[in-house]
């Protein structure tokens, strides 16, 4: 009878450009993490067993495809030189990180799948909703409210205020709920579910970023067509409004009834 070999199941992630060059890898991570906490090329390269040119030459690829210096050496001082991580060699580890953790959670789930978690948010500023053009598939170039999924050990109203900064730029503070959105057909990736805040912003340009190309704001009475269930979304908040949490953003108890509508003035 021949013997059953014990198996596993391995996922490979890396990082790519648009135009599909790759950026990082399981390989290219554990360089940049090493360089980031030992402050030395020749230690991380030491402890890769690989040779400090094959590391540079390595690290000096990434830069050229990522448009920057991931690394960046100091020379001299009284405890002599010491090489750490650019903001965008940070930012790419980060990135990295968040990404293989979430599918290494993927694969945990196994066949046993459930809904992810997504928030979003209603910004109005005298009669003006703040929207913001998918970067990315699904709806790529639509119109949506600001928003995306929750992280690991973060809470929906930190979720909501980041997501608001990574794609606008601006910085917000929690209002209210306007609703949570479940149907299993809203986002054609998965089934996802999202709750939705009414968010205040005080001031600040508005400008896209992460998966944002654009950001602007829109006359209330004349929106764009909206990706996914987000139309509904703003209909609620105008019909109904939203329902006011106490110390939203910091975690405060109590829950107040229905604020009607009520557009931020600056």
């Amino acid at each position: 009878m021949a013997r059953v070999m014990a198996r596993r199941l391995a996922v490979r992630l890396h990082l790519e450009t648009e135009d599909g060059r790759p950026l990082v890898g399981k390989g290219r991570a554990q360089l940049l993490r090493l360089v980031g906490s030992t402050g030395s090329i020749t230690a991380a390269a030491r402890s890769m067993g690989m040779s400090y040119r094959n590391a540079w030459g390595v690290l000096r690829e990434v830069s050229g495809t990522a448009g920057g210096p991931v690394v960046v050496s100091e020379r001299g001082g009284s405890r002599g030189g010491r090489t750490r991580l650019t903001a965008l060699g940070r930012g790419l580890l980060e990135e990295y990180a968040r990404a293989e953790e979430a599918l290494e959670e993927e694969v945990r789930r196994g066949a046993h799948p459930h809904p992810r978690l997504t928030v979003d948010a209603v910004v109005e500023r005298n009669g003006r909703l703040l929207l913001v053009r998918r970067h990315a598939p699904p709806f790529q170039g639509a119109w949506a409210l600001p928003g995306g999924f929750v992280g690991r050990g973060e809470r929906l109203e930190e979720a909501v205020l980041r997501e608001l900064r990574e794609e606008t730029g601006l910085d917000g503070e929690v209002l209210g709920i306007v609703g949570a959105y479940s149907r299993p057909d809203r986002d054609p990736r998965g089934h996802t579910v999202s709750v939705v805040y009414a968010v205040g912003s005080a001031g600040g340009r508005a400008r896209g970023g992460d998966d944002a190309a654009e950001a602007a704001w829109h006359r209330m009475d004349r929106l764009p067509q909206l990706a996914f269930d987000h139309s509904e979304a703003v209909a609620d908040y105008v019909r109904r409004g939203f329902l006011p949490i106490g110390d939203a953003a910091g975690g405060g108890p109590g829950v107040g009834g229905r604020v009607s509508r009520r557009p931020r003035r600056t």
